[in-house]
């Protein structure tokens, strides 16, 4: 029973070891990931402060790089844990291994002190003539072969054992030491990300003052977004209902067919055509929902597709990051000041390509101004939408597969940034584009 108990012990401790060095592996590489993003961000960092006009957007990169340093040393502190349990598990091995070769290496004594005291032939012919008949000189026979054996096997597993516990000895040091390591490296990130927010808290302090011209800049820019959210709500809303006239007129086609085929008069092609025009006319004229669309069969298949993807849609360009969320929010340095977005803005290189995120037919192309674009495409009941493009490459009714190149995002010659703002609705309910994209 105690035997067993042991082995389940190990087995159990052998699992989670794997397990963690799963872990270990996933982790090494979102940290990676991170390390990855913030050379990127320090990178546009560096790029929109040789340009940038005001402090403002400034910030709005370096709150980003601050978040990122804080995964950063939230990832390495997991790693740490990880090791540390790690680390106890082999350390209660070598203790393990340490109790059973001294013990092997007790009873390999006793067994050798026993063998020196009967070594001579004499004794062992002696201890085989002593028996009382054949059988039991032959049972004495196998014993004694059997004992050589045994002793063997004990040498060699004494061996085995004192390999396996060099093996965990030298497995601890290096554990040690990547402990160590790691331990270095979020104390420097630690500092640097103290840097970075007295960075950021001098930029803070120094734009304070213009907190009035801030201010009403927010509150133009606030307006022109919701004129183009206005004229936006009014395209899906068009879209919506072409497609549902669209669907009516096939519905209308299809029951003046299977009317003409069920009729018991024999109607002639010009009848059953003037019949099918007449309720296409009738079909097209009648009032149509401009809120929802009416899935035909195969729209409802790219829209569950659509549906199935949530959280795993590429980012609408190959690099950038999200410097402006969903929703209500607060300024980042005027937290009483309240910004609304209607989807995610997402800051990436000059001269970045727009990308479509799935599958699906371009519903409109915008020009909401001489130098900003936006490229509707349709999924089903989902729409997304692109905003911000110096120039389009597709038109509408396009098909387009996904991370095609749609068009390019503009760079303001304003603030020297490269933003692209992307939404997601279903009909016309806006979602948080953020819980749909693969971060």
């Amino acid at each position: 029973m105690p035997k067993f108990l042991l082995s389940l012990i190990f087995v159990c401790m052998t699992s989670l070891m794997w397990s963690q060095e799963s872990q270990q592996e996933k982790l090494e590489q979102r940290k990676a990931q991170i390390q990855q993003e913030i050379r990127e961000n320090e990178k546009l960092l560096q790029s929109v402060k040789k340009k940038e006009k005001s402090a403002v957007n400034v910030i709005v990169i370096q709150i980003n790089k601050i978040k990122l340093k804080e995964k950063l040393i939230n990832t390495t502190e997991r790693q740490t844990k990880l090791l540390s349990n790690d680390m106890y598990i082999n350390q209660m091995q070598i203790n393990k291994l340490k109790r059973e070769l001294a013990l092997l290496k007790e009873d390999y004594a006793k067994m050798i002190v026993k063998s020196y005291k009967s070594r001579s032939e004499e004794s062992r012919a002696m201890f085989l003539l002593s028996s009382e008949n054949f059988l039991q000189a032959y049972k004495r026979a196998q014993y004694m072969k059997q004992y050589t054996s045994y002793r063997k096997v004990q040498g060699e597993e004494i061996k085995s054992k004192s390999s396996e516990l060099v093996q965990y000895n030298e497995k601890l040091d290096v554990q040690k030491t990547a402990k160590k390591k790691l331990i270095a490296e979020n104390e420097k990130e630690r500092q640097a990300l103290e840097k970075e927010k007295k960075e950021q808290e001098k930029l803070v302090n120094s734009i304070k003052k213009d907190k009035n011209k801030i201010t009403a800049d927010i509150k133009k820019k606030q307006k022109e977004s919701k004129a183009i959210d206005r004229q936006i709500d009014r395209l899906i809303r068009e879209a919506i209902a072409e497609a549902n006239r669209k669907a009516a007129i096939e519905r209308a086609k299809a029951k003046a067919l299977a009317a003409a085929n069920a009729s018991s008069k024999t109607l002639t092609k010009a009848e059953i055509k003037e019949e099918s025009k007449k309720m296409e006319r009738e079909a097209a004229s009648a009032s149509v929902s401009s809120t929802k669309i009416e899935l035909t069969p195969e729209a409802k298949i790219i829209a569950d597709n659509f549906k199935a993807n949530r959280g795993r849609l590429p980012f609408p360009v190959e690099r950038g990051f999200i410097s402006l969320g969903y929703g209500d929010q607060a300024h980042p340095v005027y937290k009483s000041l309240m910004i609304h977005n209607s989807g995610v803005e997402i800051t990436t290189d000059q001269g970045a390509n727009a990308r479509a995120v799935f599958d699906g037919v371009v519903s409109s192309v915008i020009v909401l101004s001489p130098v900003n674009k936006a490229v509707m495409i349709q999924h089903g009941d989902f729409f997304t939408v692109y905003q911000n493009l110096s120039s389009v490459s597709v038109s509408k009714g396009d098909k387009v597969s996904r991370k095609q190149n749609i068009g390019r995002v503009r760079t303001s010659g304003e603030t020297g940034k490269t933003v692209i703002k992307f939404l997601i609705l279903q009909n016309t309910t806006y979602n948080n584009p953020a819980s749909w994209l693969s971060m």
